[in-house]
């Protein structure tokens, strides 16, 4: 496997942040379709931008990652967050960041 200069790479114009001529990932983030879309639609600061809103979606909302419908709430957010498709991504309330008493 040769590692190819992004000079080199093909571009796209990512679904997200709309910007052209921008290098896709470059690899399935998941053994699936989506993930075979991610790798040729989506670039990588958004992918980068995805990881970072995922965290904390999983952090906010307590997700264990094991069960089935948090994995179904996580993607149905990633198609929202990189696509535009589906429902509305779930919100973060930051109003209560940093209210924890013990």
């Amino acid at each position: 496997m040769t590692n190819m200069s992004k000079d080199a790479q093909s571009t796209i114009r990512c679904p997200r942040c709309e910007r052209d001529d921008v290098a896709a990932i470059g690899f399935a983030p998941f053994p699936n379709e989506l993930g075979q879309r991610i790798s040729a639609e989506v670039c990588e600061e958004c992918w980068e931008a995805w990881k970072h809103h995922q965290m904390l979606l999983i952090n906010h909302y307590g997700l264990n990652l094991q069960d089935s419908n948090a994995r179904t709430f996580l993607i149905t957010n990633l198609k929202s967050f990189l696509f535009a498709e589906g429902p509305a991504g779930a919100s973060i309330d930051t109003s209560k960041e940093g209210d924890v008493s013990w």
